[in-house]
């Protein structure tokens, strides 16, 4: 990752944290998402902070790529990471096992958190607001529309999202 990309990182995390304090705060609709705001916004000013991290240890270390195992620090912060996360999803995905077990078919959907960039967040939320949607509707309709081409190419025909 080069130091141009890092910029839009920090930038986009600016925003970010500045949009999800703002609604926090009650000044704007707050997107359709499955966790509380407090924690949203908390995820974002850590986002940022750690951009912000990344940039300036590039910068004082004369990096023109950040190469993520030269940066001590964030890789002893990437490898807690992944343990929370590996621990974290040890006791659902033994639940889903068993839950697939007895439900048939029905273990065949997919329940998923998907992070969008601040663009296409935007997009979504006017799409939805427009058919008087919630943003997890309009991406529903949007993914049972997907179409895979014998070259496994994906697209999706135009439609407009309804209730």
């Amino acid at each position: 990752m080069d130091v141009a990309t890092v910029a839009e990182k920090v930038a986009e995390a600016a925003v970010r944290e500045r949009e999800t304090a703002e609604q926090l705060r009650g000044n704007g609709s707050f997107y359709e998402f499955e966790m509380d705001r407090e924690r949203l916004a908390a995820i974002w000013l850590a986002t940022h902070a750690e951009w912000r991290r990344v940039r300036d240890l590039m910068t004082a270390v004369g990096w023109s790529v950040y190469e993520p195992e030269r940066d001590a620090q964030g890789s002893v912060w990437a490898r807690e990471r992944e343990e929370r996360f590996t621990a974290a999803l040890a006791a659902p995905a033994a639940f889903g096992e068993r839950l697939g077990e007895r439900q048939g078919e029905e273990a065949d959907e997919l329940r998923a958190e998907v992070w969008l960039s601040a663009a296409s967040s935007r997009l979504i939320q006017v799409v939805a607001d427009r058919a008087g949607l919630r943003p997890s509707q309009v991406l529903t309709q949007l993914a049972e529309q997907i179409v895979v081409a014998e070259d496994g190419t994906v697209s999706v025909p135009s439609f407009t999202p309804s209730l």
